[in-house]
């Protein structure tokens, strides 16, 4: 049970090999350089050693990896592959907040995410194998829904913050069935 929740999501192993590929591209890594860090990501049995291979690439996890977004009156929607960091802070006064992380680039095992919305609700959809707690936030008027479990997934995400007008819901993609006739 362990080695499934410790495992490296093949989109992050993609990812890791990709940065490598194209650091060397640049002439940032040697060909021994590039060598030895192919193979840390390819022999990586958990997230958190790809960390220290691609900590001083560019694209790689930064020191400070701290992100804010905000709005007075529109929507904040990151979708596709994005690169998510350790800890995401996002404001907005009027406006939804869409975060689908499920295509997205994440680096490490823990994310928190901390939202403050005065009127708007957000939705976050995690990748199929993450879980997410939101023991931290607090609502006025509103709902939290989560239909993912609370701990053992990875990534971990830690949503905490304050909704005063408005619903939190955290989900897995949806998956679409066809009927044949």
């Amino acid at each position: 049970m362990d080695e499934i929740a410790t495992r490296v999501p093949e989109a992050e192993r993609d990812r890791a090999v990709q940065l490598i590929q194209e650091a060397y591209a640049q002439g940032r890594l040697t060909s021994d350089e590039l060598e030895l860090r192919l193979e840390g990501a390819l022999t990586a049995t958990a997230p958190e050693q790809l960390e220290p291979i691609l900590a001083d690439l560019p694209g790689g996890p930064p020191e400070d990896d701290t992100v804010e977004l905000g709005s007075t009156g529109g929507a904040i929607v990151r979708t596709g592959d994005w690169r998510v960091p350790r800890l995401l802070r996002v404001h907005s006064r009027y406006g939804g907040v869409r975060l689908d992380l499920s295509q997205a680039f994440i680096a490490r095992s823990l994310v928190d995410i901390e939202l403050h919305l005065a009127y708007g609700s957000a939705l976050i959809i995690l990748p199929r194998d993450a879980s997410a707690a939101a023991d931290g936030v607090r609502t006025g008027w509103g709902r939290i829904t989560s239909k993912v479990r609370a701990y053992g997934g990875h990534p971990h995400l830690r949503v905490t913050g304050e909704l005063a007008h408005g619903t939190l819901t955290i989900r897995h993609p949806r998956t679409w069935r066809t009927t044949r006739h």
